[in-house]
C-alpha cells in the first residue's frame, strides 16, 4: 500500500495525475468548450458562498450519512459518469467501482467506458452501480443496452439529456483526441515519458469501448469505433425519448443535464426519480451558468418533487456542504474522481473520498451542524449566495 497520507487536498491528485497520466488522456479530463469560462465558474463560483462559522455548539456525534434515491450513502457524494476512465489508468472504472463500493457511496458507468457493465458487475459482485445511457440513434442498441444495465444489477439509470451534439474542446483537437486515439509522433514521445501509465495498459485487456465493440451494429474492433461513434449521438433527442425509455428501464430514472427552472418542471413531469443540475463539466455550452449558479432556482421550484442533485466543479467537501445547503439533496464528482484515479489508481480514489469527508464533516461541524440533514442555507452568509 502506498501512503498518501501526505495528500491532503484534491489539488495534489491533480498535480500527480498531470505528470503520470498521457496529456490527450490528462487534456479530455481538463478541458472544457471554447473559452473554458464556464469549465472554470464551475469551479471558481463556489468560493464565492461563504460560510457562518459558529462557536460553544456540541460538535459530538456528527454524521455525513444520508440517502440518495433511498440508498444510504455515507455522504451525499456519487461518482460521476465520465468518458474514456480507462485512459486515465488502467482498468479505471473497475478500481473507481471498487473504492466506490468499499467507502458506501454510489457509482456511475458512462456508455462510453472502457470497462464495460459485466466487467464492472463481475469485480464487484452484482453490488448495484448506477449506468448512465446515451441516447443513439441506433435504438435496438440503446434497448440493448438498457437490457445489459438490468442483468449487470444497475440499480438505477442516469440519462444524459446534454449530449445531441459534442461541444468543441480544442484541447482534443489540437491532441488529434479520436476514437481510437491516432499514434501521432507527438503523442508517442509523451508516451514515452508515463512508463508507469503503459506498464499498467500493457498488463490489461481493457483498452477500447467495452460497452459499445461487439455490440453496437458493424462495431466489430476499434477501427470500426470513430465512424460508428460521429454518426450515433441523436439531435433529435426529445421528452418523447424520455418517457420511451423510462417504460423500457421499468426502474429508477436519473436526468442529467438540467439548467433550467423549465427543463426541471419537465424533468418532473416526466416521472423521473432525480434529476442533475449539470452544464457537462463545462464541456458543452460555454457561456452558460455555472452549475452552484443554477443550483438554488432549480431547487426551489421543484426540490419538493424530486431529488435534486448537482455536479459541476466540486474539489472540496466544503464544495459538498455548500451545494447541501443550496438544495442538493446529493452531489457528483467527475474530475474529482479521475485526477484520484490518474494519480494511484483505486487507492487514489479511496484517499480522494478520505479527503472530502474529512472536509466535509469539519467544516460541517465549525458551521454548527452535526447531522448533514440539519444542513441548509441557514450555514452560509446571506447575499454571498
Amino acid at each position: 500500500m502506498t501512503d498518501l497520507s501526505k495528500i491532503t487536498c484534491i489539488e495534489d491528485l491533480r498535480v500527480i495525475a498531470k505528470r503520470r497520466v498521457p496529456r490527450m488522456f490528462y487534456d479530455y479530463a481538463d478541458s472544457g468548450a471554447w473559452t473554458e469560462g464556464t469549465y472554470r465558474a464551475n469551479e471558481s463560483d463556489f468560493q464565492k458562498i461563504k460560510l457562518r462559522q459558529r462557536v460553544a455548539i456540541n460538535m459530538e456525534g456528527r454524521s455525513t450519512r444520508t440517502t440518495m434515491l433511498g440508498q444510504e450513502v455515507a455522504m451525499p457524494v456519487a461518482i460521476a459518469p465520465t468518458g474514456m476512465t480507462g485512459m486515465q489508468h488502467a482498468d479505471g472504472e473497475i478500481l473507481g467501482a471498487k473504492a466506490a463500493k468499499a467507502f458506501g457511496i454510489p457509482f456511475t458507468l458512462s456508455t462510453m467506458s472502457i470497462c464495460s457493465l459485466e466487467d464492472i458487475a463481475a469485480a464487484t459482485n452484482g453490488h448495484p452501480f448506477w449506468f448512465q445511457l446515451y441516447v443513439m440513434k441506433d435504438r435496438d442498441f440503446v434497448e440493448r443496452l438498457i437490457d445489459r444495465a438490468k442483468a449487470a444489477n444497475c440499480s438505477a439509470l442516469q440519462i444524459t439529456l446534454d449530449l445531441q451534439m459534442l461541444g468543441q474542446r480544442h484541447k482534443d483537437i489540437k491532441n488529434g483526441l479520436t476514437a481510437p486515439p491516432k499514434p501521432t509522433i507527438a503523442n508517442l514521445i509523451n508516451l514515452a515519458t508515463k512508463p508507469r501509465w503503459c506498464m499498467g495498459m500493457l498488463n490489461t485487456k481493457h483498452r477500447t469501448f467495452g460497452n459499445i465493440v461487439g455490440h453496437a451494429k458493424n462495431v466489430g474492433d476499434v477501427s470500426s469505433l470513430s465512424s460508428w461513434t460521429a454518426e450515433q449521438f441523436d439531435p433529435a433527442l426529445s421528452w418523447a425519448d424520455v418517457e420511451w425509455i423510462k417504460k423500457r428501464w421499468g426502474g429508477k430514472i436519473i436526468l442529467k443535464g438540467i439548467m433550467d427552472v423549465e427543463d426541471a418542471r419537465l424533468a418532473v413531469a416526466s416521472g423521473a426519480d432525480a434529476l442533475i443540475v449539470s452544464n457537462h463539466g463545462g464541456r458543452q455550452l460555454d457561456g452558460a451558468q455555472s452549475s452552484i449558479e443554477a443550483l438554488p432556482a432549480i431547487a426551489d421550484a421543484v426540490g419538493r418533487e424530486i431529488e435534486v442533485w448537482m455536479d459541476g466543479g466540486i474539489r472540496s467537501g466544503q464544495d459538498v456542504l455548500k451545494a447541501r445547503a443550496l438544495g442538493a439533496q446529493g452531489t457528483l464528482i467527475g474530475r474529482t474522481f479521475l485526477y484520484a484515479l490518474g494519480a494511484f489508481g483505486e487507492e487514489g480514489v479511496t484517499r480522494a473520498l478520505q479527503i472530502l469527508h474529512k472536509e466535509l464533516d469539519i467544516t460541517m461541524a465549525f458551521c454548527g451542524r452535526t447531522k448533514i440533514d440539519q444542513v441548509d442555507s441557514s450555514i452560509l452568509v446571506p447575499g454571498t449566495f
